[in-house]
């Protein structure tokens, strides 16, 4: 599993450590890293062109100790100081002791349009509210460049703890991040600038929660519930879904699907796109009785294509099972009914939706997703599963947010959410946590959408139809 710790934490561990080793030796640690990051990105040191974008932290005493080793190595090492006065001392004598040099300003546009390599270390994870006009231009001048980018512990120009981006900001090739991961890097619009990420292991003891968690192969695979020589299909989980309408029946059709191919023991449903349903999945049950005589089951998704039926999402609301909300569900349901309820509630909206339901615009929710996701589970007293580029999955007694990375542009295609519901549906069915069940599903969901395109376009059916496939790659 992926952690990412906020910066508060990240300190608190850093400085816990430098009290315990030699003056320096932590810094030491993270550049030795940093430096051995970027010549196996050169792939031959000597010879090649480095420019160091160097501001007044520690993230540019890193890059100026990085560059001393590579000088050391025969590269030729350049600094760009953008406090020169406020420049780490020690460090800018290593670099010009193992041969480096420091940039004079009107030289900084052309070094950088010649480098082979530029290290960003402008802006420490404690950096806030934008890039300055002057690391402003650099960033327009890396941009511009064909080097390759490196930066230090996480882009310049990205915030660390929320992952948002105010303005311009270096895009890099590579990050080297020291001691954990940073929230930053694992969520947008941050984490399109990171690029690749490498972790360097520098010794934090760091507390057993972290503020973000990302689920790898291990944990779903130990996650994801496997019938066993005694299930039958309430063991196995039986989901219900409260979906369609005359005017959206493929969305109930397609949520079924998600069910289904999610390994439910069987799916009941209800509403009025039954026959385009059955005509799909003859295995369905199928009822026009309603959600409360529909017949025993072990969790309920309402919502996708349901149009204006606010007695359908207010009957699902009372049932004492898990319930996922979704897509017209969301705007229906009533904010009371959903916080007074005591089985387990899985919300799972769009930034659209989600900015209907804070009463925000949609652009304030995708600048800033963590805190929508963790405001949206307070006010709900639910767990909120945000989707996008990085799925969150967020629970109202506060924890660490999931984040999910599996997804693919691809899956942004209509109906591609309603197999989501279904699948996270048939999951809550089997007993998994709502956590848990949204954070399995979105994993899933992802892998079936990179196995379904493959570079090329594709539709929410085939995604679903692919769920089998990403299953047994994670068992496997």
């Amino acid at each position: 599993m992926r952690t990412a710790y906020s910066v508060e934490t990240v300190r608190a561990a850093e400085r816990a450590l430098m009290a315990r080793l030699p003056e320096g030796a932590l810094m030491q640690r993270a550049a030795a890293g940093l430096a051995a990051a970027c010549a196996e990105l050169l792939g031959r040191v000597y010879g090649s062109r480095v420019v160091l974008l160097v501001g007044s932290g520690d993230n540019g005493g890193d890059a100026l100790y990085a560059g001393a080793r590579l000088a050391r190595r025969g590269a030729g090492v350049t600094a760009v100081l953008l406090a020169p006065e406020r420049a780490h001392a020690a460090g800018l004598t290593a670099l010009r002791r193992a041969g480096g040099s420091v940039a004079a300003s009107d030289a900084v546009d052309a070094l950088i349009e010649r480098a082979d390599l530029v290290v960003d270390g402008i802006v420490g994870i404690g950096g806030k509210g934008g890039l300055r006009p002057e690391a402003e231009k650099l960033a327009g001048a890396v941009e511009r460049s064909r080097a390759a980018v490196v930066a230090v512990d996480l882009p310049s120009g990205v915030e660390a703890d929320t992952g948002q981006v105010r303005g311009a900001a270096v895009r890099a090739d590579l990050t080297v991040t020291f001691g954990t991961w940073k929230p930053g890097l694992l969520i947008d619009p941050a984490r399109e600038y990171a690029g690749v990420v490498r972790l360097v292991d520098i010794g934090l003891e760091l507390p057993r929660e972290a503020a973000l968690e990302a689920l790898q192969h291990a944990e779903v695979a130990r996650l994801l519930p496997v019938p066993v020589a005694e299930s039958d299909k309430y063991r196995r989980g039986v989901v219900g879904i409260a979906a369609g309408s005359a005017r959206y029946p493929g969305a109930a059709v397609l949520a079924v699907s998600g069910a289904l191919r999610g390994g439910a023991g069987a799916v009941r449903y209800v509403g009025p796109a039954g026959e385009a349903v059955i005509a799909r999945f003859p295995e369905t049950l199928v009822s026009d009785a309603g959600p409360a005589r529909a017949g025993r089951v072990q969790a309920w998704v309402v919502g996708p294509g349901a149009g204006d039926d606010a007695a359908t999402v207010a009957e699902v609301l009372d049932a004492d099972v898990p319930v996922l909300v979704d897509a017209d569900g969301l705007r229906l349901a009533e904010r009371d009914a959903v916080r007074g309820r005591t089985a387990p509630t899985l919300m799972t909206p769009h930034a659209g939706e989600a900015a209907a339901l804070l009463g925000v615009r949609r652009e304030e929710v995708e600048e800033a997703r963590l805190a929508a996701v963790r405001e949206l589970a307070a006010v709900y007293r639910a767990t909120v599963l945000l989707k996008g580029s990085t799925t969150l999955v967020a629970d109202s007694g506060g924890g660490a947010v999931r984040v999910n990375a599996t997804g693919t542009p691809w899956l942004a295609t209509a109906g591609s959410g309603d197999v989501l519901s279904g699948l996270a549906g048939s999951l809550l069915a089997a007993g998994l946590p709502a956590r848990d069940a949204g954070s399995v599903a979105a994993y899933l969901h992802g892998l079936a959408g990179r196995f379904a395109a493959q570079g090329a376009p594709v539709g929410a059916h085939d995604v679903a139809a692919w769920i089998p496939r990403a299953w047994r790659d994670v068992r496997d």
